[in-house]
């Protein structure tokens, strides 16, 4: 899937996706994922195969976790997203990557989630702080 409307299918699989799960939608989740989907998380070396997996992982998530997206870019079969998460009083932001198959369903997700840390001293009078 490379084309342009490839591309917008996709994204739009990705938006929905996303709204879905901020909803708990989970029947949406579950439409937008390919049967094989994998899940990759990188910091923690897990990685969950297949749809039923994936869809038990995420209801089982604890905590009353809200999601935004921030930002998406799409090509061809890839999306990438910025999304900010709330879970209680805790805020994250996490990097999505996706690729998705001719039909426009999630085939894989890979997440980061970078975690906040206090900057070396030292470089103050060339950075704002916000």
């Amino acid at each position: 899937m490379t084309s342009s409307a490839g591309t917008s299918l996709l994204r739009r699989t990705v938006e929905t996706y996303w709204a879905a799960a901020d909803a708990r939608d989970w029947a949406a989740v579950e439409a937008a994922l390919a049967e094989d989907v994998v899940y990759d998380l990188p910091q923690t070396r897990e990685r969950i195969a297949g749809r039923a997996a994936f869809l038990r992982f995420n209801q089982e998530y604890p905590g009353d976790w809200r999601l935004r997206i921030v930002r998406i870019v799409a090509e061809g079969d890839q999306v990438v997203t910025w999304t900010h998460f709330t879970v209680g009083l805790e805020e994250m932001y996490g990097i999505a990557f996706f690729t998705g198959d001719a039909a426009g369903r999630i085939t894989s997700q890979t997440d980061f989630w970078p975690e906040s840390y206090e900057p070396p001293a030292g470089r103050e009078h060339l950075v704002e702080r916000y």
